[in-house]
């Protein structure tokens, strides 16, 4: 197991709430469904511990972007913790897309040889 993630990315501070509000904004998720989304969707190459899920789920709760409640999974006969964007946390997902975008530019940018620039 080790292995597969050997070429795993290291997340920036604060990308992993930009993850999850982004994995939430197709619909309610529980913690494992925004998990495996996250992995799925970066082709493998981001694995999120549960150690540090469930506190961002936690910390992004207490900023009401995100709101939970417990519901019967539809496939398995027991209740779930499921997560859901809020309309504060669709607003934030839009601050933090732009200011992910900013990134990605100035990271672009100097990866450019000097010449280049």
């Amino acid at each position: 197991m080790k292995e597969k993630y050997k070429d795993r990315i290291e997340l920036l501070q604060g990308t992993l709430d930009l993850m999850i509000l982004q994995a939430l904004r197709g619909g309610p998720q529980h913690g494992f469904g925004i998990s495996t989304l996250i992995r799925t969707r970066s082709q493998e190459a981001l694995q999120v511990p549960t150690g540090s899920l469930y506190p961002a789920l936690h910390r992004l709760e207490r900023r009401k972007w995100i709101s939970s409640s417990w519901e019967m999974a539809k496939d398995r006969n027991r209740e779930f913790k499921f997560y859901s964007l809020t309309s504060t946390g669709r607003k934030q997902l839009t601050k933090e897309e732009s200011k992910w975008k900013q990134l990605a530019r100035a990271i672009a940018r100097m990866m450019r040889p000097a010449e280049e620039a």
